[in-house]
């Protein structure tokens, strides 16, 4: 407080998950791998959708800009979480950071959200449409909705960001969170929150339930159209598809609900804690591995991609097989 009072900046710091520094420590660990995991797998997959020319299409390209969300993502809560866990709760971080870091989460969670949304609308005109679908979704399209989920993910976080500027704190500055989570950071206001409550509530709206309900619309078309469809080959790799999505919207949505559209009276930071574990690095980590586990043509791209690389780290390998596999033949003949 004795700095807060000479500088004028308003610093806060984070309720430790654990006092004991053995347990910090297994924390940190336990985190960081989930973080190393959804790094290395958000960048397997966005680097071999773009290596890859078979996987040019656009449910690639969608995925391809979901890997790289989850990657900006998780940078922005995982490295500050992790210093923070170590240093169990010691280690300060100013309002403009806070703030700085509450944009980018809204910016990039938001996007996350209508992305999503984005998918499902791909997947129900490729189901429902196959003859018009490269016609519906031309790679303009595409672009368009992509720049349209950073751009609304721009607007939702941009009103969140000017309402904190305004919000007055003083006394006790300790965020029971892990992150500059807002409403974590709303509960050490002095003032009135109420109307400060009721935007972030209507931003929550925006943000998960409206491109939830556009999801839940899209997969009723397509099991209706599946329904009516007579190939089992062609239902199942539907089915697969759409089944890899569903489950991180599951995830995403899930998660999300939890958090941000219940009453504050119900609201426990506990469990606001637990929650947000799941999604800041559980989902980074779970989203490549279920696209990657459940989708044939991602996995078969992995491989060829790794062969590759493979290859080029160490040829004189592939020669040497060669030149085995050249003898046998010659002595064969």
């Amino acid at each position: 407080m004795e700095e807060e009072n000479q500088t004028g900046v308003v610093y806060f710091h984070f309720h430790p998950f654990s006092t004991d520094p053995a347990v910090a420590r297994l924390i940190f660990v336990a985190l960081l791998l989930l973080f190393l995991g959804s790094l290395v797998g958000n960048i397997t997959i966005g680097l071999t959708i773009w290596r890859d020319h078979s996987l040019h299409t656009p449910m690639y390209f969608f995925l391809f800009v979901l890997a790289m969300l989850e990657i900006g993502y998780s940078t922005n809560i995982a490295p500050l979480t992790l210093a923070s866990v170590l240093s169990m709760g010691q280690m300060l971080i100013s309002l403009p950071a806070c703030r700085t870091q509450m944009f980018f989460f809204v910016l990039l969670g938001g996007s996350d959200c209508v992305l999503l949304a984005v998918m499902a609308y791909d997947r129900y005109v490729a189901i429902c449409h196959p003859l018009h679908y490269k016609l519906i979704v031309s790679w303009q399209l595409c672009g368009q909705m992509t720049l349209g989920s950073l751009g609304l993910g721009f607007l939702l976080s941009l009103p969140l960001t000017i309402l904190n500027c305004r919000l007055p704190f003083c006394g006790h500055n300790e965020i029971y969170h892990f992150f500059c989570d807002m409403p974590a950071v709303m509960r050490l206001a002095c003032a009135d929150t109420h109307v400060y409550e009721a935007v972030v509530y209507a931003i929550g709206v925006a943000a998960v339930a409206v491109p939830f309900l556009l999801i839940c619309l899209s997969y009723s078309c397509i099991m209706a159209t599946l329904l009516r469809m007579n190939s089992a080959k062609g239902k199942h790799r539907a089915f697969s598809t759409c089944s890899s999505h569903l489950i991180v919207v599951l995830l995403q949505y899930g998660s999300c609900t939890l958090i941000y559209l219940r009453p504050r009276s119900s609201y426990s930071p506990e469990e606001g804690r637990a929650v947000s574990v799941v999604y800041t690095f559980f989902s980074p980590l779970l989203n490549p591995l279920i696209y990657s586990i459940r989708n044939q043509e991602v996995t078969d791209a992995v491989r060829r991609l790794s062969a590759r690389m493979c290859w080029f780290r160490k040829p004189e390998i592939f020669l040497a097989r060669k030149n085995i596999a050249q003898t046998r033949r010659s002595s064969m003949i």
